[in-house]
């Protein structure tokens, strides 16, 4: 069942906002230059490796200066736009159809990250990775990694259909005012340590 909502939502949303893709993929190769999207190999189900699509929203970094701590100094007006309203996630939606990540589930994180996870925290991907979660719904990036992570197990123990959808009407209203985009100490969250 969730597989077809997934292929459904995914076609749909590629067709219907395809407008608004190009559009903002013009404005993203005008303002910031190429590539015009970002690709980063993220963990997915069971640790598999996968290749996340989504459009550019930072110049490139300043040699040693590559870590999430420093994007602010990436980031100009036109990005954070593109962030608060979550325009830059819609090439992810590439990866919805392909089926590398779901509509919720945790989020997928860098492959960087995998060792640095305790065993309990290496239950997340026990399943697939979603565009949304428990852990966005409560607050997004304002959320610090114990309470993300911890989040994200509890949703594996406690996933159905009506959580799910749950956490699909509740994300809505949180994109619409762009709530949770930002870290208190910067743009994005900081690094994940090694636990």
């Amino acid at each position: 069942m969730r597989r077809v909502v997934d292929v459904a939502v995914a076609a749909s949303g590629l067709v219907l906002l395809s407008p608004l893709l190009a559009t903002v993929a013009v404005a993203v190769r005008v303002r910031l230059g190429a590539p015009v999207l970002f690709r980063q190999r993220r963990s997915g189900r069971d640790g598999r490796p996968f290749e996340l699509l989504k459009f550019r929203s930072m110049r490139s970094p300043a040699p040693g200066r590559e870590a999430p701590e420093f994007d602010h100094e990436r980031i100009d007006g036109f990005g954070r736009l593109l962030r608060s309203a979550s325009l830059d996630e819609l090439p992810s939606l590439l990866n919805l159809l392909r089926g590398d990540i779901t509509l919720v589930g945790p989020r997928p994180l860098p492959v960087q990250y995998l060792p640095r996870f305790t065993p309990d925290q290496r239950r997340r991907l026990e399943v697939k990775p979603g565009i949304t979660g428990l852990a966005q719904v409560a607050g997004r990036n304002t959320v610090d990694w114990p309470e993300r992570l911890a989040l994200d197990v509890q949703y594996v123990d406690t996933r159905t259909l009506r959580l799910d959808l749950s956490l699909l009407l509740r994300t809505v209203p949180m994109v619409l005012r762009r709530t949770g985009v930002d870290h208190a100490t910067g743009v994005t969250m900081k690094e994940l340590q090694p636990q």
